[in-house]
């Protein structure tokens, strides 16, 4: 299975020791938040000198704040410094509550704006030249834009229909957070593919992302994500997922339960479409420490086994 673990830490340090550590266990990926370290592309960067192989990616930034210029020239920039492959940006909207209410920018239409925001970016990446003045988003980047170093694959954050059309048609896939199986199978998985076929464009990735824990009680450890996620509560794109998928929050879809019942959820994944796994491990119990080793341990079987 292709694996890989949330990223992150409190210094840069220990930033580099998790990067380092997780390319020795096999795992495939490492997705870093937007709010990692202030901002993801410093630890990708330095995460990226450290290792050789590990994929490392944003999920992820925001597109409101940043230009779409800047924001493939900072891409840039971090595929230069690492000084290897293996960086991929992913890229979402974010929520009208940190868009509008914090940044004050406006939030009337996010399906629009991330459509423009992707295909420039997109272009930007694949070395074209871009002279777009759209409804949302003008960019004239001749001379303006510093050739790529490495290839740097996109993906979206990507659930409504038109969401998914555009992660097909520009992006080489999409990045989810709380899409259960079901989701994938029956709404995410047929509009990527078919968005994407109709351009001719590779088959996309989809990375599934998921809270994951082994732990015996399966309750105990739902009762665990829902002391944790009060946050997707006040955000309506989460809910909408969570609806989706016959959830009514972030415990009824976590990937928990003993080793045996995990390995087949994360399958189930897999089996509905899915190409990455993206675990969110969180402990459970009194000894979060064992709780995570034990999670970590099955994954890193499942990521380091052929067949």
């Amino acid at each position: 299975m292709r694996i890989g673990l949330t990223g992150g830490a409190s210094s840069t340090d220990k930033i580099v020791h998790q990067a380092v550590q997780a390319e020795a266990d096999g795992f495939t990926s490492l997705w870093y938040a937007s709010t990692v370290a202030g901002d993801p592309l410093a630890a990708v960067t330095v995460a990226g000198r450290a290792t050789t192989s590990i994929e490392l990616g944003t999920a992820v930034l925001q597109t409101y704040p940043c230009h779409p210029l800047l924001q493939a020239n900072r891409v840039a920039a971090v595929a230069e410094a690492m000084g290897r492959r293996g960086f991929t940006l992913g890229l979402g909207p974010s929520h009208e509550s940190l868009v509008h209410e914090v940044y004050g920018l406006s939030y009337d239409r996010p399906g629009q704006n991330t459509e423009e925001y992707v295909r420039i970016v997109a272009a930007l990446l694949h070395g074209e030249e871009v002279d777009i003045r759209g409804q949302e988003w003008t960019t004239r980047s001749a001379g303006r834009m510093v050739p790529l170093a490495h290839e740097v694959p996109v993906l979206l954050s990507a659930m409504s229909p038109r969401m998914l059309r555009v992660a097909g048609q520009y992006a080489d896939g999409t990045i989810l957070w709380m899409a259960s199986a079901k989701v994938i199978e029956s709404r995410v998985a047929p509009a990527i593919h078919a968005a994407a076929t109709r351009v001719g464009r590779a088959t996309p990735r989809i990375v599934a992302g998921l809270p994951v824990a082994v732990h015996d009680d399966a309750d105990e450890a739902r009762e665990a994500v829902a002391a944790t996620a009060t946050m997707y509560a006040g955000m309506p794109n989460y809910q909408r997922i969570l609806e989706v998928g016959g959830a009514s929050s972030p415990a009824d879809v976590a990937i928990v339960g003993d080793e045996t019942s995990v390995r087949t959820q994360l399958q189930g994944l897999l089996d509905a479409g899915a190409t990455d796994i993206w675990a969110a491990v969180f402990p459970v119990g009194a000894d979060a420490k064992a709780s995570v080793g034990r999670t970590k341990d099955l994954l890193r079987e499942l990521a380091t086994t052929d067949g």
